[in-house]
């Protein structure tokens, strides 16, 4: 790999204590500090990522050092590893400092005009650690880095992942917050994004009061981020900035709706400035649907975090950066109306986006009480979001109830059976309003709705076979997700088992998973 192109941009702009000291501590005036990795001594690779590493411009694995660099062991010297200070709202309460507690950057790598930045997570403590031991385990480790692949595949905009490596070391994890730690296999992703700048960043600066940093590191972001926003003599830059990252994350949010992505700790430091997915927690993808759905244990049993209040959270978390970014603007007019536009459009694109699973080709003024119609009968039978559709994509008059039983979770009343055949006719009536023809509303339902989706319950019986030695299944659901709207692996396009429906690891998850 061209380890030599690394460099750290980041590290020479902005101040940062370079006394590699890994003490947990308050990092005061300073946005970053340098530290080691952990020394693992029997790391193995599992899979590397070759077609992003050609993209980002790292190139192909040549020796071991390459090996060894991806479980960030046998570091080259021009790679300065640090970890970067950061704040945020957790569960709607504010946090103070937090940081990169399990993520060390090896820095950032140009290819052409785009620059990727590299991290490794999983790799040893930092002082963001907060009583942490800075590591990961294979269990996380593979779902972030099948997950982020999928999202990719899927068309959402994500940060991504380059490896997958065992540390060799053992772990302990309490998963369930239970009191009943045990051991587990250690792990190391790569992580690569554009840039893994995050609403808390910002918040961070604010709240320390440091504006002239808080400027800068916006100048940053616009300068290198944003090429959107006019840098120059712009005298409304930073509002042009704020709309931006506003009009990003409606993408990705709506987008997770599209697909049936349910985040599951959308904390502010868990929010990219650049409207990526980002941090692969206690996430699912949506099986039987249910607005009120949180993967998250720890988000019980006030559901913030819910899938159907994700564009309301992702409004709220906007707010806190408009906050943090309040002194570059210095107008709450101007923030209060972006803002509220954001809401409005939300229902705009979120509609439209509806329109396209259902293959309309235009949202008439009906479609609202056709959407609430849906919702609450989806809700209601707690029928498969993704098998959903997929029935509902063939000839309208090929369209039968019956098809319609692979995707519930238990069995039916009459009185049930006949809602749903009871709206499966008034789509029938709504498709006739179509100005385009059967064959092109199919060709924009295939294009919307997924084939394949990466459950929970199949990343977890991926993850039994690994820390038992076995990969098969973990390249299986790699191969899939690779091709998301092709039915080509027909034995994964099925509802979640019975069996795993109070399974800890599938149905049920933590901040630890």
């Amino acid at each position: 790999m061209k380890l030599n192109l690394i460099t750290q941009k980041y590290t020479k702009l902005f101040p940062g204590d370079f006394s590699g000291n890994t003490m947990q501590r308050q990092t005061a005036d300073v946005m970053f500090c340098t530290v080691e990795p952990a020394d693992f001594e029997k790391t193995e690779l599992i899979d590397f990522n070759e077609n992003l590493a050609e993209e980002i411009g790292l190139g192909e694995i040549e020796n071991q050092n390459d090996k060894d660099f991806l479980s960030a062991q046998s570091l080259p010297e021009n790679v300065k590893t640090y970890a970067t200070a950061y704040a945020g709202h957790q569960f709607g309460n504010w946090a103070g400092q937090l940081g990169d507690g399990r993520a060390i950057y090896a820095g950032e790598i140009q290819n052409g005009n785009h620059q990727t930045e590299i991290q490794w997570k999983g790799a040893g403590a930092t002082p963001y650690s907060r009583t942490a031991d800075g590591r990961a385990v294979l269990r996380s480790s593979i779902r972030e880095y099948l997950m982020s692949e999928a999202m990719f595949h899927l068309g959402v905009p994500t940060t991504r992942a380059l490896s997958l490596s065992k540390t060799g070391e053992d772990v302990i994890r309490d998963i369930q917050y239970s009191g009943n730690p045990q051991k587990e296999q250690g792990a190391v992703v790569v992580r690569t994004a554009e840039s893994f700048l995050r609403f808390g960043h910002f918040e961070l600066l604010s709240a320390r009061k440091q504006d002239d940093l808080l400027k800068q590191l916006a100048d940053y972001a616009i300068e290198n981020f944003f090429p959107e926003v006019s840098s120059e003599n712009n005298p409304t830059k930073y509002i042009d900035w704020f709309q931006a990252i506003c009009d990003r994350t409606l993408k990705m949010v709506i987008d997770w709706y599209r697909v049936g992505f349910v985040h599951g700790v959308m904390n502010t430091d868990n929010m990219s400035i650049l409207g990526l997915t980002i941090d692969y927690g206690p996430y699912s993808m949506m099986d039987g649907y249910d607005l009120e759905f949180t993967p998250n244990t720890t988000d019980l049993p006030g559901r913030r975090y819910a899938f159907g209040k994700q564009g309301q959270i992702s409004h709220w978390n906007l707010a806190t950066l408009a906050n943090a970014i309040f002194p570059l603007i210095n107008d709450a007019e101007v923030l209060e109306k972006i803002l509220d536009d954001f809401g409005k459009q939300f229902w705009v694109k979120h509609d439209k986006m509806l329109a396209d699973k259902f293959g309309f080709d235009e949202v008439l003024a009906e479609d609202e009480r056709f959407f609430t119609e849906w919702q609450q009968t989806m809700q209601d039978l707690n029928l498969d979001y993704t098998l959903f559709f997929q029935q509902l994509e063939k000839l309208t008059s090929e369209i039968k109830t019956d098809d319609f039983k692979d995707s519930f979770y238990r069995n039916l009343t009459e009185i049930e059976l006949k809602k749903l055949s009871d709206f499966i006719e008034k789509y029938r009536v709504r498709k006739l309003k179509n100005k385009i023809s059967e064959t092109e509303s199919l060709e924009l339902m295939s294009k919307t709705n997924p084939k394949f989706i990466l459950r929970n319950y199949l990343l977890f019986e991926a993850i039994q076979d690994a820390e038992n030695g076995n990969y098969e299944m973990f390249f299986k659901l790699k191969n899939a997700l690779e091709n998301p709207y092709e039915n080509l692996f027909p034995e994964f396009n099925k509802k979640r088992p019975s069996k795993y429906d109070n399974q800890t690891g599938s149905s049920q998850l933590s901040c630890s998973s």
